[in-house]
């Protein structure tokens, strides 16, 4: 897979994803995927925001019932049983550990930005933090490449 997996936006999907976010979509330079609707269900936003705040979050979940279905997962506390494995698992560690620095990677194809240096998102790569981020980045990447992104897609049932 040619990285980073994105395409560039249209104006009408920065119109969409700014009436998904209820905001002015702000930094977005691709569409990383899409819901089976065709609407954009995670972006690709630029490191540095456009008012020059550093912005960690590259693929950001902006499609409605994908956040809503991993604020579910987080309300039903299954962050603390996928830390758990995280903490009991070599194998899933290790993954992880190759999904942060894949993340960065991606990220760092668009612009490095000293102040996230070594920093992911979603808590990756020794922690389960925000599942928003880690089920953005497994819709991104694709099947195999975040464990714990996976296990939460799984697990809350929505689907591209």
């Amino acid at each position: 897979m040619t990285r980073p997996p994105y395409e560039p936006p249209t104006p009408a999907d920065i119109a969409v994803v700014s009436e998904q976010l209820g905001r002015e979509a702000r930094g977005v330079v691709g569409i990383a995927a899409r819901a089976s609707d065709g609407s954009p269900a995670v972006v690709a936003t630029a490191p540095r925001l456009p008012d020059g705040s550093p912005f960690p979050t590259f693929y950001y979940l902006c499609h409605p019932d994908a956040v809503a279905a991993a604020s579910r997962l987080e309300a039903a506390g299954v962050m603390a049983e996928f830390n758990a494995l995280l903490a009991d698992d070599e194998s899933v560690r290790e993954q992880y550990a190759r999904a942060h620095e894949e993340y960065i990677a991606d990220r760092d194809s668009v612009g490095e930005v000293p102040e996230l240096a070594g920093v992911s998102a979603g808590g990756m790569p020794s922690r389960v933090k925000c599942l928003h981020a880690l089920i953005g980045h497994a819709l991104a990447a694709g099947p195999g490449v975040n464990p714990i992104g996976d296990l939460a897609l799984e697990r809350c049932g929505w689907s591209t």
